[in-house]
């Protein structure tokens, strides 16, 4: 079993920075990828960026030079999302995401919302 919380979303203006954090606990040490998916009002969730336990990432182009993934890699249990020249259109619940031996865990996800 594994449990992901996240914490850090909220309101920011365009332009503005946020970082999301995402602790995992239980069992960890089998996780292959984190990352972070997020899900507009009428869209469906779509990937914002992965890392794997091997430092592999992978970002969607909508946030490619603008979204920066990391992992803790000494504790392994948790990943972090920083995001900076936020946009409207980046406005979403932003989920936090655990893959273990293809199975996917989620968080409770985090609203973010660029406004101004």
């Amino acid at each position: 079993q594994l449990q992901l919380v996240e914490s850090g979303g909220g309101l920011v203006q365009p332009g503005g920075s946020l970082r999301l954090s995402c602790a995992a606990s239980g069992n960890i040490f089998m996780i292959y990828a984190l990352g972070w998916y997020r899900q507009a009002p009428g869209k469906q969730r779509e990937l914002a960026a992965t890392v794997t336990s091997g430092g592999r990432t992978n970002y969607a182009d909508s946030v490619k030079g603008r979204f920066t993934i990391s992992r803790d890699n000494a504790k392994k249990n948790t990943v972090w999302l920083q995001m900076n020249s936020l946009k409207p259109e980046d406005t979403a619940v932003y989920y936090c995401n655990a893959r273990i031996m293809g199975q996917d865990y989620w968080g409770q996800g985090t609203q973010v919302t660029v406004s101004s």
